[in-house]
């Protein structure tokens, strides 16, 4: 069901009323919004579905894997020190979700 995330991402680039949809969703969701994938299970995995566009957390991933990889930097192109690497597509899953901040760790001194 990758292409159902694909149509369903294009279909979110250019749809204001979908995207203002989801980000509804997404304020009214309960849980912590740094674990992504539950986000995914409860608020845009159900709306996908209602359009007739059902995935999976692995086809998302799958999804995002492939976007990701297709518009990294090409081996040959150089990279400065410090230069963002520009990427227009904001993920659901990959690069998000809480991490350990070890610098500000109880005990650590």
């Amino acid at each position: 069901m990758i292409e159902n995330a694909e149509k369903f991402f294009e279909r979110y680039a250019r749809d204001e009323e979908l995207r203002r949809r989801v980000l509804e969703a997404e304020a009214m969701y309960p849980g912590s919004l740094e674990i992504r994938e539950a986000v995914v299970e409860d608020v845009l995995l159900p709306i996908a579905a209602e359009l007739g566009l059902p995935f999976t957390l692995a086809d998302l991933r799958a999804f995002e894997t492939r976007h990701k990889l297709k518009n990294a930097p090409k081996a040959d192109e150089p990279i400065q020190e410090g230069e963002p690497i520009e990427d227009p597509v904001d993920y659901w899953l990959l690069d998000k979700g809480w991490t350990y901040d070890y610098e500000g760790a109880i005990g650590e001194e």
